[in-house]
């Protein structure tokens, strides 16, 4: 998933193909058929909104029900996007394919997006697991860039899911990416995100290796958090039931109010 970026509609540059429907000599037929796919792909990108909302929630129900069953918020913060057009575009011509709605729908997987912080590993993979225990939701893949860290130290968990959206007149099965990661991971990613795009940067290697120092000395921070949490979870002891009821009757009054 890219970082994140507004959705543009008309995304500037739609392909050569579609620019030549508007000089060719039938005009008004190409111009119309031009006109329906941009309509289409209105209604595809809404299509795509609607399941991020859709994931989004159920990000956020699972963590107010952490947050009442076990007294701790496994999420920090949650944001979603739409791809842009014109990255749509170029994924395609990677692929081979022309821009159109079934070459969207059938080859891209992240046309809409939803990125997921957690504090600690071990949140990212219950978030994960409590996710895809819903029966609505199938997994299509799973990438565990924490597990096995991409060459430049990239670590993320990336699922692509598949859920049920319900519209006025009919119901629809959508593709979501799902990136689930650490507040360390994604503040690695977003300076690793800003570098790789400057240009004409001297001893490009030697900050490369830089950057894969910085996101190994990050993974261990996130692991001894985990640990030292988990200390101190040990020493604070195990709580009586009555601390339990009475540390849940208090959220369920924050939640009420």
């Amino acid at each position: 998933m890219e970082q994140h970026e507004d959705h543009d509609i008309l995304g500037g540059e739609l392909t050569a193909e579609l620019v030549t429907l508007l000089d060719s000599p039938d005009k008004i037929d190409k111009t119309k058929k031009f006109m329906d796919m941009l309509v289409g792909y209105r209604e595809l990108m809404m299509m795509y909104t609607c399941a991020v909302k859709e994931v989004r929630t159920k990000f956020e129900v699972l963590d107010t029900e952490f947050s009442v069953r076990y007294q701790r918020n496994p999420i920090s913060s949650i944001t979603t996007r739409l791809k842009h057009t014109n990255s749509i575009i170029s994924k395609l011509e990677r692929y081979g394919y022309g821009f159109s709605l079934e070459n969207i729908e059938k080859y891209i997987n992240d046309a809409g997006g939803i990125r997921v912080i957690c504090s600690y590993i071990d949140d990212i993979y219950e978030i994960a697991d409590a996710l895809l225990a819903q029966d609505d939701i199938m997994l299509l893949t799973r990438k565990d860039y924490i597990v096995q860290p991409k060459p430049n130290g990239y670590r993320s968990l990336h699922l692509i899911i598949s859920l049920p959206v319900f519209f006025a007149n009919f119901r629809k099965e959508m593709k979501v990416e799902v990136q689930i990661r650490t507040i360390a991971m994604d503040f690695w990613a977003s300076l690793e995100h800003q570098l790789k795009y400057k240009q004409n940067i001297a001893h490009q290697q030697e900050i490369v290796s830089q950057l894969k120092s910085c996101a190994d000395v990050i993974a261990s921070t996130d692991e001894r958090m985990l640990d030292i949490r988990r200390q101190i979870e040990v020493a604070a002891g195990v709580p009586t039931e009555e601390e339990i009821l009475f540390d849940k009757l208090s959220k369920m009054d924050l939640l009420m109010s």
